[in-house]
């Protein structure tokens, strides 16, 4: 059902006087400067906001999609569905199971309840979008949060994709053009203005704005979000909350001096989740549903609600609101690979995201752990130190060349199963499901590592080189590396 104009508060934009002024050739800034006197026009990057979905009030999140989403690091296939619980650490706890109605894979319980789309960017097609069961389907990610002991479901949206849906729900997609540009202008700037709760910024209703998920989308009014893209309304520096209203009178130019104000566009953050690296510690493949194990993987936002991240200071590493940094279980001390990944600014810095935990070197002289763009090593010896990626060869032959550890051991007994010496160390030095940034693929596209554990070496077959990366004396026979 299209959005039909009715009855309003009269402050602000009045929807059918948008239409009459776009009627009588008034454009987008025209009828956005009578109404909103005095206010300024401003540009924000990129930005998203938190939705709390008020209909699920109470109510467990149970979500699906047609191309598989992500859950604590984990992805689920296309299909699958998850229900999430809050619990009241900021937690949630997660069942998976075969469809909506379908037998339980797995149950635990897990830090980050946020389940994500498959592809983290904005504009994504319909089979990517999440979906509820029983319910509508949303782009974005959706989530948890608990309020005086009730459920609270959020979907945290980049601005343009939320805009999709909210433009339809408020103007008929059918108006005029420069009507519709005006609405969306409005509807940007009163989302990004809104602080309505700890866990969600603003509300899919008419208290806030009717926002229906992706169910009311049309190429109308998606082409009046796209021509104003970025475009919001200000007040000394800060976005306008702009209320508007369906006053069937055409209303009058509001004092904007009453409206409540935002942030700055500078101010502003983008929480749209970025693909995961592997999780440290995934669920068994088979568990029973009664593994009560926490799931600790925190996701790269390492949020526990719909709030902003908290900005990482430089040269720290990110934590989660409760202090505990990445694939660190809470109350644990980081080890001296976790701090020396701090020291070099954590996700922010050179080293990109982690890509595995941390492996044993050969005959236990050490630890290291891959990260997208370099290596940390540490021994007693030496503390920990960043090194290139020909340096780590050296440290563990086979990590690549899949000879199963360091020149002389002993090679695979193909009949029991086991492995000479360090081979289980080059099984588990196998880059786990994605390559490295800095790897090229054929024809210099980077792509994820598909290739068997054990193969040969491609061109460009290296991390990108990482400021500071040192060359720790090695010798070839790993007896007297340390």
């Amino acid at each position: 059902m299209l959005a039909e104009a009715g009855p309003g508060h009269g402050r602000g934009l009045s929807q059918h006087g948008a239409l009459r002024n776009a009627d009588n050739g008034e454009n987008v800034d025209q009828i956005l400067a009578y109404y909103y006197p005095g206010a300024e026009t401003g540009t924000i990057g990129p930005a998203s906001v938190s939705v709390r979905l008020q209909e699920q009030d109470g109510a467990d999140l149970v979500v699906t999609s047609a191309a598989g989403m992500r859950l604590a690091g984990q992805e689920l296939q296309a299909g699958e569905a998850v229900r999430l619980t809050p619990l009241p650490d900021g937690g949630a706890h997660a069942v998976v199971s075969q469809g909506c109605d379908g037998p339980v894979l797995w149950e635990n319980p897990i830090q980050d309840p946020w389940v994500y789309p498959i592809d983290p960017n904005s504009n994504r097609p319909a089979a990517e979008h999440l979906t509820l069961c029983g319910g509508g389907a949303y782009r974005g990610s959706l989530g948890v949060a608990a309020e005086n002991g009730e459920t609270r479901t959020v979907n945290r949206v980049d601005i343009q994709d939320y805009l999709l849906g909210v433009v339809p729900a408020e103007m008929p997609p059918d108006w005029a053009p420069a009507a519709l540009e005006a609405q969306a202008v409005a509807a940007r700037s009163y989302a990004l203005a809104e602080t309505r709760w700890p866990y969600a910024q603003t509300c899919d209703t008419t208290d806030c704005q009717v926002y229906s998920g992706t169910a009311q989308e049309d190429p109308r009014s998606t082409a009046a979000v796209e021509a104003t893209a970025g475009r919001v309304l200000l007040r000394d520096g800060r976005i306008l909350r702009a209320e508007y209203s369906a006053a069937p009178d055409g209303g009058s130019p509001a004092d904007i001096q009453t409206f409540e104000v935002g942030p700055t566009p500078a101010e502003l953050t983008v929480t749209t989740p970025m693909p995961l690296p592997p999780p440290v510690n995934p669920v068994p493949e088979g568990a029973a549903p009664e593994t009560t194990e926490p799931w600790n993987e925190v996701s790269p936002e390492g949020m526990k609600s719909g709030a902003p991240p908290p900005r990482t200071p430089e040269g720290s590493l990110p934590v989660s609101p409760g202090g505990t940094p990445p694939g660190v279980a809470p109350g644990a001390t980081p080890s001296p690979i976790d701090t020396a990944y701090a020291e070099m600014g954590g996700m922010q810095g050179a080293l990109g995201l982690p890509v595995t935990p941390e492996l044993p070197l050969p005959e236990d002289a050490g630890k290291y752990r891959l990260f997208e763009n370099g290596v940390i090593v540490y021994t007693a010896d030496l503390g920990a130190q960043v090194v290139d990626f020909d340096t780590l060869m050296q440290l563990v032959p086979g990590l690549t060349d899949g000879s199963g550890g360091a020149d002389g051991a002993a090679p695979a007994d193909t009949e029991s199963g086991s492995a000479g010496p360090g081979a289980a160390e080059s099984e588990a030095a196998t880059i786990p499901g994605r390559m490295p940034a800095g790897r090229a693929a054929p024809g210099g596209t980077p792509e994820f590592d598909t290739r068997p554990a054990g193969s040969g070496t491609v061109d460009g077959d290296r991390p990108a080189p990482v400021p500071g990366a040192q060359q720790i004396p090695t010798r070839m026979e790993t007896t007297e590396v340390f």
